[in-house]
């Protein structure tokens, strides 16, 4: 009884958290969302966007080395610690990086621009900046405890780039420039959001404070994770360089577009991982971990089953309307690039038993290994199958990815698939075929509901029995509102 009310406190806790998650991601993909449309409509050449796409990609390669991915060790080491002199060290550790790796980046800036002639390399700049200080900021922010003010950061950074991209890019026709200062000014804001809310620098920043060791064992839990950013990078995004090699921008720019409706995916199962994250750091030391642990990893499955089916065949349904129709090829790509997108939610399950730990250099074979079948993949089959080589490197890096993680994770926890599992997994690999040769909306719309009945299903009973409850539980909530 004790451990099936521990089980079931847990729940609730990571259910409120997921909430709070959903209201900030989803409300910022939302709009992220609704710019996808607005962008293929008024940057009309392709090249253009896909020119856009790669300087992103750039961004993110360098953004881990300017941050050493402090980002992961803000949040890691300010979660176990309510000292406010601890907390200022970590965080006073923090900017003095920050602010050093800001004066280093400008120096670099300046020398590329006096020596070469790469186009948008200061908006390149101002957006690795203004993107570095806010994943960082933001997952200090979180690791002080301030989730709901960390969801409407993120909120409001996306409501940002979309008020601002009307402006610059259909108002004012200003193409990617204007696209790169509607990012660049919605992290500001955010940023100064953040600060005005929870005063971090005036509350935990001090100039004179000695960092001790508090400094040596941030970057000690953080260095490690660069290699395996670099990795992520080729992993994730080594794709777009090997499609405009072989295939050119316009096809890139075709890519990008499908890439980030894919986004949207990844977006909800960030919604998942970040409250996981929370909930098995805290949780991982209980004496009922691995049963725990597995009633998540197999509802996770369900779910993802569910999201999956209903995004790309609603997607479907409207694409026509809401993507010009210089990027509607782009249609096709978007179940396969799902399904590697569900493989990927899946093996970042895994990464918890690293973070828990403190253990991250484990992290490293598993990457490594992953951005080498990933290099090795694209060159071959971009060259000779095209886009759905690209597609088909990703669903294999990731279930590599995935293998290796299973078997590694059994040093840190012990997780069962349960039989019923397999029929959210049948549905994952099943949906391909009527996504691509249904055309009819009632089709879609019927196979579809079908699907998520039978993933639904296959989700643990005692965890649907919750969700349930939660539902029923708001439900009653909102009668007795109408009754008074």
């Amino acid at each position: 009884m004790a451990t099936s009310g521990r089980q079931s406190e847990r729940s609730s806790k990571f259910l409120k958290d997921l909430g709070i998650y959903a209201i900030g991601n989803l409300g910022s993909k939302i709009i992220t969302f609704a710019m996808v449309p607005l962008y293929t409509f008024f940057v009309k050449d392709t090249g253009d966007f896909g020119y856009y796409d790669l300087c992103l990609t750039v961004i993110f390669l360098i953004m881990p080395f300017v941050t050493l991915q402090l980002r992961d060790g803000a949040f890691r080491f300010l979660l176990e610690t309510h000292d406010c002199d601890a907390r200022s060290r970590i965080i006073t550790f923090i900017y003095r990086t920050l602010i050093t790796s800001l004066v280093v980046s400008l120096i670099a800036t300046a020398m590329l621009a006096m020596f070469t002639s790469i186009d948008y390399v200061w908006y390149c700049f101002l957006l690795l900046m203004a993107m570095s200080f806010f994943e960082v900021i933001s997952q200090v922010a979180r690791g002080l405890g301030n989730n709901k003010d960390f969801v409407v950061a993120g909120i409001l950074s996306s409501l940002g780039i979309g008020v601002f991209s009307i402006i610059f890019v259909a108002f004012m026709g200003m193409g990617i420039k204007g696209i790169f200062l509607a990012n660049i000014l919605a992290r500001i804001i955010s940023l100064i959001y953040l600060e005005l809310r929870l005063k971090i620098i005036a509350t935990y920043f001090h100039f004179n404070i000695s960092i001790g060791r508090v400094g040596r064992d941030i970057l000690k839990y953080s260095l490690p994770l660069l290699p395996g950013s670099l990795c992520w990078w080729l992993t994730g995004s080594s794709d777009r360089w090997f499609i405009n090699h072989f295939l050119g921008l316009d096809v890139n720019g075709v890519y990008a577009v499908a890439f980030r409706f894919n986004g949207i995916i990844l977006t909800l199962s960030t919604i998942f991982y970040q409250a996981w994250q929370e909930t098995a750091i805290l949780q991982y030391n209980s004496p009922d971990r691995d049963k725990f642990f597995t009633k998540m990893f197999n509802t996770y499955i369900g779910v993802l089953a569910i999201l999956l089916t209903v995004y790309t065949f609603t997607l479907k349904m409207f694409y026509p309307v809401i993507v010009d129709a210089n990027y509607q090829e782009s249609v096709n790509y978007l179940y396969p690039m799902g399904i590697a997108a569900v493989i990927f939610a899946l093996s970042a399950f895994f990464d918890m038993g690293y973070q828990c730990a403190k253990d991250t250099p484990r992290t490293l074979p598993a990457i490594f290994l992953a951005a080498v079948v990933n290099i090795v993949c694209n060159y071959f089959l971009v060259k000779y199958v095209g886009v759905y080589g690209a597609i088909a490197t990703s669903i294999i890096t990731y279930l590599v990815l995935f293998c290796y993680r299973l078997n590694d994770m059994k040093r840190y926890f012990k997780l069962t698939f349960y039989p019923s599992t397999a029929i959210a997994i049948a549905v994952i690999l099943i949906g391909g075929v009527p996504f691509h040769y249904f055309n009819s909306w009632w089709m879609l719309l019927l196979y579809m509901t079908a699907a998520c009945a039978a993933a639904f299903m296959a989700i643990p009973k005692e965890a649907r029995d919750e969700l349930l409850l939660k539902f029923s539980q708001k439900l009653g909530f909102e009668n007795n509102i109408e009754r008074k």
